[in-house]
């Protein structure tokens, strides 16, 4: 769970932007959307992450809307932006501009205009740093080429840099190789389908996508996963496998436009997404409308 001292851990959602039917960004819709993960039991959320489709926002757009989350959080509530940038010192700044709007902390993908390697991945770090705020990095080899091995992120670690990792690789077994290297590197899941996978391997975070629709059940199975009693673990499995249908739409490409009809189906606004995402094929709709539409039928919300 989320601390003053540790304002990372915990249920972050990575929040789905809402937009009006012209594309503009529905600013009262997403500040309610924070409201209500806050009150069904979330730690925080990420904003400016992938699901909230930062490439496409302008500049004022992207400012605005971790202000709006700040203004919209309660007391307590975190506020991780994610300020990913081509270069160190945009991503600096997008960081800058977090602390100043009251964020907690901010989540940094590696250098992503080209295939970095150690020594620049290390300054890139180094560069968001010195923002002030803790850093969490995203490991995200899929998208980015670039691969935060356990060895990589131990010494970020070290060097403080950063407090914790979001881990998307999907690879269970780095939480163990990280544990041995970085000692007291927190371990965040990055990806919903390894969830009871990761908190039973030690992880003491969620970057989550589904809790965007979900979020009261999602929570409480976060809370089983990563309590490490047995008995809390036997619960939560026939859950994950109920919600598995549709926590792995979480990683595949689809999964801004997947977890926003999740949402529209549930009675959330999801909506729309800008280009370059289109709307999904009929077939792709059809089966998450019905994984959705399975996962309510039996009470989970």
């Amino acid at each position: 769970m989320t601390t003053p001292a540790r304002p990372w851990r915990g249920v972050h959602v990575a929040t789905a932007l809402p937009f009006h039917d012209d594309l503009s960004v529905d600013y009262d819709a997403f500040a309610e959307h924070v409201r209500f993960l806050a009150a069904a039991g979330c730690d925080g959320v990420t904003p400016n992450g992938s699901l909230g489709e930062y490439q496409t926002l302008t500049p004022e757009e992207r400012a605005k809307v971790v202000e709006v989350a700040v203004q919209a959080a309660p007391t307590g509530f975190g506020i991780m932006p994610g300020v990913a940038a081509y270069g160190a010192l945009e991503a600096r700044r997008w960081a800058e501009q977090a602390a100043a709007a009251g964020a907690t902390s901010v989540l940094l993908l590696p250098p992503n205009a080209y295939r970095a390697d150690r020594g620049a991945v290390v300054a890139h770090y180094r560069e968001v740093a010195r923002a002030g705020l803790p850093v969490v990095a995203y490991n995200n080899p899929i998208d980015t080429k670039i691969d935060l091995t356990p060895a990589l992120l131990a010494e970020l670690f070290h060097e403080g840099l950063i407090v914790g990792v979001k881990e998307f690789t999907g690879d269970v077994r780095r939480a163990y190789e990280i544990a041995e290297l970085a000692p007291g590197l927190d371990v965040l899941v990055g990806a919903d389908d390894v969830l009871l996978e990761l908190g039973l391997a030690g992880a003491v975070g969620w970057i989550a996508g589904y809790p965007n629709m979900i979020p009261k059940t999602t929570v409480e199975l976060y809370r089983l996963a990563t309590s490490g009693d047995p008995a809390d673990l036997a619960k939560a499995l026939p859950v994950y496998r109920d919600l598995h249908r549709l926590l792995r739409w979480d990683s595949k490409t689809e999964f801004v436009q997947s977890i926003k009809l999740s949402m529209d189906v549930s009675g959330r606004k999801g909506g729309a997404c800008r280009p370059p995402r289109l709307p999904l094929a009929p077939e792709i709709a059809a089966r998450i409308i019905a994984d959705t539409e399975a996962v309510l039928g039996k009470g989970y919300r």
